[in-house]
């Protein structure tokens, strides 16, 4: 598959995602190609794979892990693989779930048969000794795929990396009366997956016992609701969160003017999920008053009749709470220690928001004014505008843009990202991090300069191998790269990222006057105070909160193990 960039703007419940993804790669000197590396073979619990082999690595692609979600099984639990005989070949990735193109990517797919992973390790070494496994679940909102993401330099490190598909938008969402598991397929696919892992790691290198679940952005937001699943306790042992939403909230137009707020950015109840998909069977031609006689009738629709709705693919990216697969909200859970007790590495980049503001205004040609910086400040916070726009002045600032970028990057990514590092820190083990590089390359196809900073998802090149990005990198950036690549493999086969010639990594304790957050810049591996930099005094202050001691269990609810 040809290198691509996926960049996506969409609509969630009238919020807007935009994520970057990083790109698929092909794998140079396949076995066969005259490099004299025999094309490996393993045996998983469904049949013989055949995969692809180089001097450094063997890759397999388009493994399936769960049938195909197709007709009644549309908006069903996952169901096993129908084992197959011979050798199934698995050189060449496996179809993308349904999806559908944007302005900014021509990736689309109406395959449902698309419940697929990929499985990237060392060439075998002599010792065979059983490597740490590190699953990633990718981010993008409604469009993306585990193909998209080359872990070669993850694997070059003794790493056995696992890039999974799982249901996206409506396929993965999608929310009904009476329907079981309404608004939680997508978080059923990945425990499938992890379940697959589970079985079949060791055929492949690696160690079931030693599992990280990792992701990015909508993939991290998943992992918070998988920490306090029960259908996911014992199929990880350790878990990544880059810029996680998993704890954040949204106040009114920080994600686009008309967007209102909302308490919880990634979170709904089941009851606003199956609101949302009763709005849409009408424009389906489905409605109806027997629920069941209108799951046929969706069930039976092309799904290009269901990409053809606009708006439908994105309405459903929040995971629904308050049934069998999330029976609490989340953010709760995480808070009051009723979470599955395991290492964790979560953080953010510096500059979050700039990726949305210059997406949505200057880089297209729309600068964000001085005027509209002070709309944003009146809807956002209402009294509070005033106190908030002395505090960031826009004077103080490039620009009206990175003035607003500032203000949410501190009041709802940063703030969210620091309550989620508190609320784990007090009951397991946490290190926190944050992605400070101010140049990380930036390749949209966007006609106006911007400032993107250390944006959203720009740390993800610097783990996953990305030649777009990394033809740019200076020489401090490629160390940067190199040390955090070392610093995630560290940690998925210890449980901790501080590692003897890296620069230190101590532990986030909430306890202390300030928790040690590990800054990743170029120029500078080391603590940044993290609520000073991001004003979170202010914000706590504005809100009327203050720091507390650490949280108790609620009486009756004791936390998983």
């Amino acid at each position: 598959m040809a290198a691509k960039r996926t960049v996506v703007l969409a609509v969630l419940a009238g919020a807007l995602f935009l994520t970057v993804s990083a790109p698929a790669t092909d794998f140079p000197d396949p076995a066969g190609s005259g490099s004299g590396v025999a094309a490996p073979t393993v045996r998983t619990d469904t049949g013989l794979v055949r995969g692809r082999a180089t001097a450094a690595h063997t890759v397999f692609r388009g493994i399936p892990y769960a049938g195909p979600p197709k007709g009644a099984y549309r908006w069903a639990a996952p169901r096993p693989v129908r084992p197959w005989s011979g050798v199934r070949d698995a050189t060449e990735p496996g179809p993308l779930c349904p999806q559908t193109a944007s302005a900014y990517t021509d990736v689309s797919s109406q395959e449902e048969d698309c419940l697929v992973l990929d499985v990237t390790a060392r060439a075998p070494a002599s010792t065979g000794r059983p490597a740490p496994v590190l699953v990633w679940i990718h981010g993008d909102g409604a469009v993306g795929g585990g193909a998209f993401f080359d872990a070669r330099r993850l694997a070059d490190r003794g790493v056995v990396v696992v890039t999974i598909n799982y249901r996206l938008g409506v396929f993965g969402g999608f929310a009904y009366p009476g329907l079981q598991g309404s608004g939680t397929f997508a978080l059923q696919d990945q425990q499938a997956a992890l379940r697959w892992v589970r079985r079949n790691a060791a055929a492949f290198g690696g160690d079931p016992g030693n599992v990280t679940v990792a992701g990015s952005s909508f993939g991290a937001a998943a992992i918070s609701g998988h920490l306090t699943s029960p259908g996911a306790r014992g199929l990880f042992h350790r878990a990544v969160l880059a810029s996680g939403e998993g704890m954040m909230d949204m106040p009114a137009g920080a994600m686009g003017e008309g967007v209102p707020a909302y308490p919880h950015y990634t979170w709904r109840t089941e009851r606003e999920s199956r609101e949302t998909g009763l709005g849409m069977t009408s424009a389906l031609g489905c409605a109806g008053p027997d629920p069941q006689q209108a799951l046929r009738c969706l069930r039976a629709l092309p799904v290009r009749k269901l990409l053809e709705v606009p708006g439908i693919m994105n309405a459903f990216q929040a995971f629904a709470y308050g049934n069998d697969v999330l029976p609490e909200l989340p953010e709760e859970a995480l808070r009051e220690g009723r979470f599955t007790r395991v290492p964790v590495m979560t953080g953010a980049t510096a500059d979050e928001h700039r990726l949305f503001v210059g997406m949505a205004h200057d880089a297209i040609g729309s600068p964000f004014t001085a005027d509209r910086y002070e709309r944003a400040l009146a809807t956002a916070f209402g009294s509070d505008a005033d106190t908030v726009a002395a505090r960031y002045p826009v004077t103080a600032f490039p620009s009206p843009a990175l003035a607003w970028a500032t203000v949410v990057t501190d009041r709802m990514w940063a703030r969210g990202t620091h309550a989620q590092a508190t609320a784990l820190g007090h009951r397991t083990p946490t290190y926190a991090y944050e992605f400070a590089d101010k140049d990380a390359p930036m390749y949209l196809p966007l006609p106006g300069a911007f400032d993107f900073g250390a944006y959203h998802a720009g740390d993800t090149p610097y783990v996953f191998e990305d030649p777009d990005a990394q033809k740019h990198f200076t020489g401090a950036q490629r160390r940067l790269s190199d040390t955090m690549t070392d610093y995630w493999a560290h940690f998925a086969r210890t449980g901790s990222p501080d590692r003897p010639g890296l620069p230190r990594w101590p532990r986030f304790e909430p306890a202390d006057a300030v928790p040690h957050t590990q800054s990743l810049a170029p120029d500078r591996i080391g603590p940044v105070d993290y609520a000073k930099e991001h004003r979170l005094g202010f914000w706590l202050r504005l809100a009327g909160q203050a720091a507390s001691p650490a949280p108790q269990p609620a009486e009756g609810k004791e936390p998983a193990s």
